[in-house]
């Protein structure tokens, strides 16, 4: 960037931020709206350096990343939930960023990103979050957590083997899809319940995604 933004430049994201928010039925402080801000401009700032996404456009930026993942916050259930594959923080920063009282643990095997996102935790004073710089399969949380959250990382049935370790009992999985699953809902391991496919509406956008919860039964997987 070439210079700091000012308070005129960031009202009209904050008007755009407060109007989605509402639209999606939360109710952000200004002080979340400014950290929402914030963590939008570190990764305008960081990306050309760590690559942290394809988009460079800002007003993209706020449309696919920080909206996209507020609109799953109305569905988001537990105290301590695992982003896996966080990549840049998404969408666990936003959502730690909405819900203060829940953990969000971030979680990525590039060093990079994490590095980016220990950053955005200092500089935003974000103490619900926790980065860990691991890939799933090494990564071991103890206790186990509540929820875990995907978005983009794999076919479903691929997600399970690879998470299955992190989830307590009763755990939930929450995948955000785009593309058609049916397919994958037919291979899911024993164990495993579909309980919900949520059409999710991303306000400013003409189209949406799922969000698809799978309940844990009791007990490792076979």
């Amino acid at each position: 960037m070439d210079r700091p933004r000012t308070p005129a430049d960031q009202r009209p994201d904050a008007d755009l931020l407060r109007a989605t928010s509402r639209e999606l039925g939360l109710q952000l402080s200004d002080e979340q709206i400014h950290r929402l801000i914030a963590y939008t401009d570190c990764l305008e700032k960081w990306n050309g350096a760590y690559n942290l996404t394809a988009i460079r456009d800002r007003s993209t930026m706020l449309q696919r990343h920080i909206i996209e993942s507020l609109a799953i916050a109305p569905y988001v259930a537990g105290c301590r939930i695992a982003d896996v594959g966080t990549g840049a923080g998404l969408p666990g920063s936003p959502l730690a960023i909405a819900a203060p009282d829940r953990e969000y643990v971030l979680l990525d095997s590039n060093s990079k990103k994490t590095r980016f996102l220990s950053e955005v935790k200092r500089l935003l004073g974000l103490s619900n979050i926790k980065v860990e710089t691991a890939r799933v399969e090494t990564w071991h949380p103890e206790p186990p957590v509540d929820a875990v959250i995907t978005r983009a990382f794999a076919d479903l049935p691929t997600t399970f083997k690879r998470i299955d370790h992190l989830l307590g009992d009763h755990g939930v999985l929450f995948a955000m899809k785009t593309e058609s699953v049916s397919k994958e809902l037919t291979d899911l391991p024993e164990g495993i319940q579909h309980t919900a496919t949520q059409q999710v509406v991303v306000p400013g956008r003409q189209w949406g995604f799922q969000l698809l919860t799978f309940n844990r039964l009791g007990g490792a997987l076979p």
